[in-house]
């Protein structure tokens, strides 16, 4: 009977023995920094267009931001909302300070000169989102 006894306590014990061994084996995640570069987007010198052109530098603008995140490279964009001179910001995946330079120029606004940039390498936690 005392046989009987433990076969029954072991097997009512294996499942949480096994989940306990296996939890202790799993692998806490690892905490790694990563660059990302971080441009700020001012008023830039030449702000005087006509309604008009400033409604399709705009449109432009956006379609870019579109298609930049689009391609994976852009991933935070967005404007200030006080009136002043430091318009809004993009955050890009990439190390390359030189391939965001690239990727900014192409921006509608920055060619007619609404705007003006400075890039700044800005390192986070590898996988970190805004909540």
């Amino acid at each position: 009977m005392n046989n009987i006894f433990s076969i029954l306590l072991i097997l009512f014990l294996c499942p949480y023995l096994s989940v306990f061994l296996l939890a202790q084996e799993e692998e806490k995640p690892k905490y790694e920094m990563k660059t990302y570069q971080m441009v700020f987007l001012y008023k830039g010198e030449n702000r005087n267009q006509d309604s008009l052109e400033v409604e399709k530098i705009q449109a432009g603008h956006m379609a870019n931001i579109q298609r930049l995140a689009d391609e994976g490279k852009l991933i935070v964009a967005g404007p200030f909302l006080d009136d002043k001179d430091l318009r809004g910001i993009f955050i890009f995946d990439s190390e390359s300070e030189v391939e965001v330079k690239a990727l900014v120029e192409t921006d509608p606004a920055i060619i007619a000169g609404r705007l003006r940039y400075e890039i700044h390498p800005w390192m986070t936690a590898k996988g970190t989102c805004f909540r």
